[in-house]
């Protein structure tokens, strides 16, 4: 969808590292533009390790940092979220369920898919 027909504010996600074909999905969504840097100033990134949580947060502090993954791992959860994450979502979930998560994580709510949650 080209950028002309976006809403006026668009939520910015970055990600990180890049994933062209979610990037992609995600740039389907009406009200998401996908940006390829921190210096765009992203409302929220989405990346794939907790230590890029602190480097993001670090370039930006008012960026909010999701940690996807693909399954639950004993103390990831605790890991993400003591970085400053905003939460913890499923990397190859439904993109509409992505996307929600995105803009709950952009309007101050921490996110956490309940298949990672753990017992």
């Amino acid at each position: 969808m080209p950028v002309t027909h976006r809403p006026a504010r668009s939520l910015r996600v970055l990600l990180e590292p890049p994933d062209p074909p979610l990037a992609l999905r995600l740039g389907l969504q009406p009200d998401i533009e996908v940006v390829d840097s921190a210096l765009a100033r992203p409302a929220v990134a989405l990346v794939e390790e907790v230590t890029a949580v602190t480097a993001l947060l670090a370039e930006d502090p008012e960026c909010r940092v999701l940690v996807s993954a693909g399954s639950a791992r004993p103390g990831l959860l605790d890991a993400a979220l003591a970085a400053g994450a905003a939460g913890l979502v499923l990397r190859d979930g439904p993109v509409e369920d992505l996307a929600d998560c995105l803009r709950r994580a952009s309007a101050g709510e921490t996110v956490v898919d309940p298949a990672l949650a753990g017992p």
